[in-house]
């Protein structure tokens, strides 16, 4: 959350949406929500940890499940951060969904668990070292952002053709092939 806040130059989406995991709000208020630090009371021992306030930009919905016997019955949402206003304007206004859902995310981690063998579940190829597992990850996701042309992607200036997620994000103007991609020379930041 603190590499899309700095992305975002600190800018909250318009709605960030997740599944109940009770670390996100954490990390959600610590990567957006202004920072307050405890005043020092002059008293021994560690200080007070710092307070997050929400500020009113910052909207948070997470999807709800009702379980009956361990089948999902029922999906509502949750306004964690915001109004339910705010999480409607929100709605209205994107291009992608018109409801609170985690199927992005969802779509994203499986084709990430399809085209990398150490992340499959159950797995004899699991990586055992954290810098090597980070590598087969960057590898698996840029690929397939610049040379997997996917099917139902259409290309933003109209034309017909294939077109990879790069290129629908304009970051590209071809499908690259893997030779191509590996052998461009990189740009250090």
């Amino acid at each position: 959350m603190r590499l899309t806040a700095q992305r975002l130059k600190n800018k909250p989406p318009r709605l960030i949406t997740s599944d109940e995991y009770k670390p996100y709000t954490t990390a959600i208020l610590e990567a957006f929500g202004d920072k307050q630090e405890s005043k020092r009371t002059g008293n021994r021992g560690r200080p007070k940890k710092p307070c997050y306030r929400v500020p009113k930009d910052l909207v948070y919905a997470t999807v709800h499940k009702k379980r009956v016997k361990g089948r999902v019955k029922k999906i509502t949402y949750r306004t964690i951060f915001g109004t339910d206003e705010q999480v409607q304007s929100a709605l209205k206004s994107s291009r992608c969904s018109r409801k609170v859902n985690t199927s992005f995310v969802e779509r994203q981690n499986g084709t990430d668990r399809n085209r990398c063998s150490r992340k499959v579940r159950k797995s004899y190829c699991f990586s055992k070292k954290w810098d090597v597992h980070g590598a087969a990850t960057k590898l698996s996701m840029y690929s397939y952002n610049f040379c997997w042309a996917i099917r139902t992607l259409r290309r933003p200036d109209g034309r017909a053709g294939k077109c990879t997620p790069a290129m629908a994000a304009g970051l590209a103007n071809h499908v690259w092939t893997i030779e191509e991609w590996i052998k461009y020379p990189v740009r250090q930041c």
